[in-house]
């Protein structure tokens, strides 16, 4: 494996994980869509920058993006205040008009500039290891890793510092704000946060993979635990596997390496949504399904036990009567029966139901929970 592979997957895995982190707080707080806003508003930021400095290499760039990923951030709060929009469509009112802004700027002053909308979105992973950092002279590394490891580093210190308030006003902004911890600095820090993780790394991955490390592997871990402390961990851990082999899929296809680290990363949530040991799709589609069946067992048992002993019983207790007492068709009758002598509630005689005792136990305990 060539040195630069190693840098292309180190940078991706440093990226996955500094997105994954605040990606959590966006999930639990329904915000998913600011990470999408923040990574394109941005561009005004950088084209006012670039106007200013007249060089694409100038740090004022950086500032120019966070200072306008605030401005998006507190342009949402502010039509959100207002009661008048909810959040998420002041969120799809604002990064709009801020990012056609960069995008009008960009066509009408920097024509012939090599500053395009393809390289925010899209952005070049391939690339990235050939943009060093100098340090006296020393090559420390790819400027993405260095960067992107200072970003992770500072991510994994303000969750680490404000964690107990970040929980507390994230599920119970009333109880944040009872117990002193201002919530509102909290929010507009993670927002901050947020902001300098796009800016950091649309320049080697590009927005739109940005957007699917913030959201795609917190909205997996979500499915799998409900810990905060866990589903940290397992946005992580979920965004650096997609990382990886996103980059070996792009290396087999000879494709885009942020698209398919994004296309990675959306497959894996999708086996998530399917596959969730207690929130996926197949789990919930069982255990409904054992929920139903049980539900007909337990009024199977409750209609046995309330004739035994009557004269009807002969009657009552056939199959072919539970069309009409119990309301089902012949071939669900005949289907609960079956599941309920497999599991030992009843008994059949000549034609006639009988309840074992497992089954009267069954059908005394359902009806004391009514």
């Amino acid at each position: 494996m060539a040195p630069e592979q190693i840098e292309i997957q180190l940078i991706a895995c440093i990226v996955s994980a500094a997105c994954a982190v605040p990606g959590v707080f966006l999930i639990l707080r329904r915000m998913a869509m600011m990470s999408d806003a923040v990574s394109h508003a941005i561009l005004p930021g950088i084209v006012v920058a670039f106007f200013l400095t007249k060089t694409l290499h100038s740090p004022w760039l950086l500032i120019g993006a966070a200072a306008a990923g605030l401005v998006t951030v507190v342009l949402v709060e502010l039509l959100f205040s207002t009661r008048l929009v909810k959040e998420d469509a002041a969120i799809g009112l604002v990064f709009p008009v801020l990012f056609s802004i960069g995008v009008v700027l960009i066509a009408r002053f920097a024509g012939d500039i090599h500053l395009d909308t393809d390289a925010v979105l899209s952005g070049e992973l391939a690339f990235a290891p050939f943009d060093r950092m100098l340090l006296f002279g020393v090559d420390i590394g790819p400027k993405s890793l260095v960067m992107m490891s200072a970003i992770l580093l500072v991510n994994i210190a303000f969750i680490a510092l404000f964690y107990k308030e970040l929980k507390i006003s994230t599920f119970d902004v009333g109880l944040a704000a009872t117990l002193g911890f201002f919530p509102a600095v909290l929010h507009y820090g993670l927002m901050s946060l947020i902001s300098i993780t796009a800016v950091g790394a649309f320049d080697a991955v590009g927005s739109i993979l940005v957007v699917a490390l913030m959201i795609a592997p917190p909205a997996a871990a979500y499915l799998i635990t409900d810990r905060l402390s866990w589903m940290l961990l397992l946005s992580v851990l979920i965004g650096v596997v997609s990382a990886v082999c996103g980059y070996w899929v792009a290396h087999w296809m000879d494709a885009s390496i942020s698209g398919c680290i994004a296309s990675t990363a959306g497959v894996v949530f999708f086996a998530t949504v399917l596959f969730a040991k207690h929130n996926g799709l197949i789990s919930v589609w069982t255990r409904n399904r054992r929920l139903r069946w049980s539900y007909a067992e337990k009024m199977l048992a409750i209609h046995l036990r309330q004739h035994e002993g009557q004269p009807e019983e002969g009657r009552e207790n056939r199959e072919q009567h539970l069309t009409e007492h119990l309301g089902w068709s012949s071939d669900f009758a005949s289907r609960v029966v079956r599941h309920a002598r497999d599991d030992g509630f009843v008994t059949a005689v000549d034609g006639r139901l009988f309840l074992s005792e497992a089954g009267r136990a069954l059908a005394s305990e359902a009806i004391t929970d009514e």
